[in-house]
């Protein structure tokens, strides 16, 4: 399967990190960590999602490098994309953001989304 990134419009979400960013793993019994083309290690964060209706969901997006972010936060990710994987019976869709900006900056204080 090949896997075309689908850009995500964030602009109608209201974006909270729900958990740090952390080292990705590749495998969870040797704790090896996963890496991108250049070599640099990937971040995961996980993130409360809320769209215009009230519907709520976690998702947790890819980074390099490390976003100078906390939890309780509201942030904008940047250049955020989806890729539909597939393996065996299973699918889903795996996220990744260029970068994290404080949701204050990026929409200015105070200001409607």
């Amino acid at each position: 399967m090949r896997t075309i990134p689908i850009p995500v419009d964030v602009s109608k979400l209201h974006i909270t990190c729900a958990k740090a960013a952390r080292p990705r793993l590749v495998s969870k019994e040797t704790g090896e960590i996963k890496r991108d083309r250049d070599g640099n290690t990937m971040y995961e964060v996980t993130l409360l999602i809320e769209d215009s209706n009230g519907r709520m969901e976690l998702v947790k997006v890819s980074v390099t490098p490390e976003p100078p972010i906390s939890p309780g936060e509201e942030v904008v990710p940047v250049g955020m994309v989806g890729y539909v994987w597939e393996q065996g019976d299973r699918w889903g869709i795996s996220y990744r953001a260029q970068s994290f900006t404080p949701a204050a900056a990026a929409y200015g204080a105070g200001a409607d989304r």
